[in-house]
């Protein structure tokens, strides 16, 4: 019943609100990067504190399906704008570190072939330019509902790898990069536990 009572109040909440609310981490972290509020090394700060935004939003976006499974609370209506802004704080984080970090080309690409979490982090990315560019309805026409389903299944691989990359960037095993990976898996896990009855997918209806 308290389920019923929250999608009720929740169908007149739009989706929309959430791509200006959830740009407003950007602002103000390039705001405090322009005006020393970032410490002593700001691009590093910058750059890791948009990947662990985009990390954040990858796993709210997998935890929806096991919300409504287990809870009956149906945020499916959210699940695109979410995507989205983690695909959005992905391509911020790797302009950070493409344009102000390194800066140079060849440098670039050594970092991509000889540095593992740069490889996987790459590898994130990569999986979740197809989510974004298919996250709309006529993506799902086009596709079709079983193809469409499938390739939004990369949107495992972003987690995963997202998940590794922080633990292989920071280079030794303190708290936070482990709870992000046991985050990871114990929302993929609970994804994979059998599902009693499948519902019908929808355009917002994406794994992102």
């Amino acid at each position: 019943m308290v389920a019923q009572a929250i999608n009720g109040a929740l169908r007149r909440v739009p989706a929309w609100p959430l791509y200006p609310l959830g740009m407003l981490p950007a602002v103000w972290l390039w705001y405090l990067g322009l005006t020393g509020g970032l410490g002593v090394e700001p691009i590093k700060a910058l750059e890791h504190e948009l990947g662990k935004l985009a990390l954040q939003l990858l796993i709210a976006g997998l935890c929806i399906t096991p919300l409504r499974r287990f809870t009956g609370i149906n945020l499916i209506r959210y699940r695109r704008a979410i995507g989205l802004l983690a695909f959005f704080y992905v391509l911020m984080h790797l302009l950070v570190w493409l344009i102000l970090d390194v800066g140079i080309l060849s440098q670039i690409w050594a970092d991509i072939l000889k540095r593992p979490y740069v490889t996987i982090g790459m590898v994130g990315f990569l999986a979740m330019v197809p989510l974004a560019l298919t996250s709309n309805n006529w993506s799902l026409r086009k596709l079709g509902p079983v193809r469409w389903r499938r390739l939004h299944w990369l949107t495992y691989v972003a987690a995963i790898a997202g998940a590794v990359h922080y633990m292989w960037l920071v280079k030794s095993w303190p708290l936070e990069p482990i709870l992000y990976c046991l985050a990871v898996a114990v929302v993929l896990g609970l994804r994979l536990l059998p599902q009693r009855r499948r519902a019908p997918v929808r355009a917002s209806d994406s794994p992102a």
